[in-house]
């Protein structure tokens, strides 16, 4: 399999090694903004090194990750990162939306889009990570000191792209532009009472479909005493008063190809630069501060009871963070998830 760059890869890799050169913490997906490419470009620079291309089906490559042990599963988006330790377990596919629900590693797949797929080593780091057709990463798999290197060396094997000069048919992204801010008409009552009728959480986008609303909007409707906005700068004390009483929370990360799920006490806290940290032996989140447009306190009815979030929502309308407290269907959330947003945040 080998790889001889074409003359627009090798220009990039030059780039990207002087940016490197100059700017070493700088994480790869902001690189790919500063140098005005994608992420997986930038990874592909590596063929021939240290990246292999992947080609299959990249749903029974998954299937196989439990193959390798305790590993790191890495979501993101371009304002959190979500890094949970554990093993790839109860690995399921319907179609294209996949389930990964073991014990640490909880994930939903949305595999559609997952066009690019590479073995990566660096800084003898080994790593599988995948594109869209954008060239975002999807999800990456890092293995960890526990993990089968024998069983990663055979997965690569199997799934290498036989022509490592193949080109990446890179799609163009249009920019989402910002939301707008003009007030909707709608028909306040009956969606209040819909918000009301609610019997799971996931009925929530059905009826924000239904009424055409983005998400900040359809909070700004919401029943009384079931959505309130508080300060970003609230999530800090949040996670200290999760931590001092060790109260089990579920920490969500979503980008559009796959949502990743860490349920359990947190730890570690700490702010460097715009980052909110959490950094646990087995889990981290850098969540950056400043992207956070709105922050609201959620109430969803469903059939276990109300269950309360935490959504943050950035200046394009995405959510892209949401907290709650332990729960599972059929058990009700701990009602000191609700007591402790209440003495911790800052309402607007």
């Amino acid at each position: 399999m080998k790889s001889t760059l074409s003359p627009e890869r090798t220009e990039l890799k030059e780039r990207w090694s002087e940016f490197k050169a100059i700017n070493p913490k700088t994480r790869i997906r902001d690189a790919a903004k500063e140098l005005n490419t994608t992420e997986a470009e930038l990874v592909a620079t590596g063929i021939g090194e240290n990246a292999t291309l992947l080609v299959g089906d990249f749903r029974e490559l998954i299937k196989e990750v439990g193959s390798l042990g305790h590993v790191m599963a890495l979501t993101r988006n371009d304002h959190v990162v979500h890094e949970r330790k554990g093993v790839y377990e109860k690995i399921s596919f319907n179609d294209h939306v996949g389930l990964v629900l073991g014990e640490d590693i909880d994930l939903r797949l949305f595999l559609g889009d997952w066009k690019f797929g590479f073995a990566v080593s660096e800084n003898d780091r080994h790593s599988l990570q995948f594109f869209n057709s954008f060239g975002d990463a999807t999800h990456k798999i890092y293995l960890t000191e526990k993990s089968d290197k024998d069983a990663y060396d055979a997965l690569v094997t199997k799934y290498s792209e036989p022509d490592q000069d193949v080109s990446l048919a890179i799609s163009e992204k249009t920019p989402k532009p910002a939301e707008s801010e003009t007030v909707v008409e709608i028909d306040r009552a009956a969606f209040q009472a819909e918000w009301l009728a609610l019997k799971d959480t996931h009925d929530f986008f059905t009826l924000l479909r239904k009424y055409n609303l983005s998400r900040k909007q359809a909070l700004r409707n919401a029943p009384e005493g079931y959505a309130y906005r508080i300060t970003p700068e609230s999530m800090k004390p949040v996670f200290e008063a999760a931590s001092e009483e060790q109260l089990p929370i579920m920490v969500f990360v979503s980008n559009p190809n796959c949502i990743q799920i860490h349920t359990g006490p947190i730890n570690k806290i700490f702010v460097m630069g715009p980052w909110l940290n959490i950094m646990d032996p087995e889990f981290n989140l850098h969540l950056r501060q400043d992207a956070i447009d709105e922050a609201w306190v959620v109430r969803k009815p469903t059939e276990d009871g109300v269950v309360t979030g935490i959504e943050l929502i950035d200046k394009e309308g995405t959510m892209f963070n949401q907290f709650f407290g332990k729960r599972k269907p059929g058990i009700p959330e701990l009602p000191e998830w609700p007591a402790l947003i209440e003495k911790s945040v800052n309402r607007l």
